[in-house]
């Protein structure tokens, strides 16, 4: 990963930490699910027409000569867009990891609807515009909103696609621009899968540009460099390298700074590197707890040093996830409460998840669901004690559900921290670990081993916090990373 690349997503992490992040998704996004690009889209009328869709750049000018040669109706085309993008595709991981970040603005050129599936799936409320009617309505407890510029599938004789709809766009869509041109002054937007080629946004961006002059807002647009296996000869690459260049030079007049990628996959590696800052904030508290004796006879000393943990992990500004575990849930929300309410903070899923696994029977099949749903959401896993009283032998035994939420959390790539002095299943991972340490983490050197160590050791509950916490502080710097 690049040194723009890298500083980009330092920024962006922040904006999206202080709610001013937005995505901008073009139909490039899309191809990777399944999904035809315009030029693909508009071979069959490029071909009606006589036309070799290879010589043709200008294709809204393409499907406006389309809608001419059949006397101004748009059946033909509307038809292809509907067979197109109603077709059932699935979602792609770039869709997943984008549902999953705490962005709350998308904005999309595309027909299709893989953005507002992928936020459902991600258990999102979605509160979806592509009519000027649906701006004056508003989704209860809305999540995202997913505002669709050129319309949607499921009204093809409304979308934009020809010349005439889009010298139109602001005669019918003034609202959107007006939406659009709020949002670009306000929020910073990451520009991915998208050509620049809609003229309605060149305006917009050209008036923010006159208008606030040296102080616009610094957007950010993935582009991929041009590559001399799409050119038949060395001079037509140099061409389009050279064109490249004198384009990319063009969009930072609008504050747009180009991040250049020789392949699309790496586009996966930069949503996975922001969700993974995001996440590393978010730590997950894996732990039950029938009994606590090979930690501490004394059952309040072991509730303590739960209660001690969740508040040191508010106080470094971590943000709490936890399943309320028996023994242990009632600990860290306390712990974590007392904290927020001591520094006056809002109380919110960001700060404190709960995720209270449902009891009973019939719902035991959703418990997987709910342990992947709360790792998801983490980029560090805390591991302690971890046992469970067994009726049928009366006697306490070790927690499967913790071994699972282990296996998951390592294959989610989160950091693993085992307490294993707490004893039980946090004690057999961490020896688990430790028989391999470079399994799960990189770069292991000595010092990383001893901190390793020291989450065995019985000591106080402070000390034993300490200890934690620099384990975790270890992995800050990125020097060390989870293994993948």
């Amino acid at each position: 990963m690049n040194k723009d690349i890298s500083l980009f997503i330092d920024r962006y992490v922040k904006e999206i930490q202080n709610y001013t992040a937005a995505m901008f998704i073009g139909a490039g996004f899309s191809m990777n699910a399944g999904y035809v690009d315009w030029k693909s889209l508009l071979s069959g009328i490029a071909e009606d027409l006589g036309l070799d869709i290879e010589k043709e750049t200008d294709l809204v000018s393409l499907a406006q000569y389309n809608y001419n040669e059949n006397g101004q109706n748009r059946g033909v085309i509307n038809h292809a867009l509907f067979e197109e993008f109603t077709k059932e595709k699935d979602l792609d991981e770039n869709h997943r990891i984008l549902a999953r970040l705490p962005i709350s603005t998308f904005r999309t050129t595309n027909y299709d609807s893989l953005i507002e599936e992928a936020l459902r799936d991600a258990r999102k409320t979605v509160d979806v515009k592509h009519c000027n009617s649906q701006l004056s309505l508003t989704v209860p407890h809305r999540d995202a909103i997913v505002y669709k510029m050129h319309g949607d599938k499921s009204n093809p004789n409304e979308a934009i696609l020809i010349k005439d709809d889009y010298e139109q766009y602001y005669q019918k869509h003034a609202q959107f621009i007006t939406s659009l041109s709020g949002d670009l002054i306000s929020k910073t937007f990451l520009f991915i899968g998208f050509s620049f080629s809609d003229p309605n946004l060149d305006y917009i961006l050209s008036r923010i540009r006159i208008d606030y002059k040296e102080n616009n807002r610094q957007h950010y647009a993935i582009m991929r460099n041009v590559s001399k296996n799409d050119y038949e000869s060395e001079a037509d690459y140099d061409y389009a390298k050279r064109k490249q260049e004198l384009f990319m030079g063009d969009l930072k007049r609008y504050s747009i700074k180009p991040l250049m990628i020789d392949d699309y996959s790496e586009i996966t590696d930069i949503l996975k590197e922001i969700n993974r800052r995001l996440n590393h904030n978010n730590v997950f508290v894996s732990g039950s707890a029938y009994e606590y004796s090979e930690y501490s006879e004394d059952e309040k000393a072991a509730t303590d040093f739960i209660q001690s943990l969740s508040q040191r992990l508010i106080q470094k500004g971590f943000n709490i996830i936890s399943g309320f575990g028996l023994g242990v849930g009632s600990a860290v929300i306390y712990g974590a409460l007392q904290e927020i309410y001591m520094k006056n903070q809002r109380i919110n899923d960001e700060r404190l998840l709960l995720r209270p696994f449902p009891q009973g029977e019939d719902y035991k099949a959703m418990w997987k669901e709910y342990r992947e749903d709360m790792i998801s959401r983490a980029g560090v896993s805390i591991f302690i004690f971890g046992n469970k009283y067994d009726a049928e032998n009366e006697s306490t035994v070790l927690a499967g559900g913790m071994k699972q939420e282990f296996e998951m959390a390592t294959e989610q790539h989160n950091l693993i921290v085992p307490v294993g002095c707490t004893g039980y299943m946090a004690h057999k991972i961490w020896e688990e670990i430790h028989e391999d340490l470079s399994k799960y983490y990189t770069n292991v050197d000595d010092e990383l081993t001893v901190a390793f160590k020291k989450l065995n050791n019985k000591c106080e509950t402070s000390q034993l916090i300490d200890n934690i916490l620099s384990f975790i502080d270890l992995f800050k710097n990125g020097k060390h990373t989870s293994a993948n």
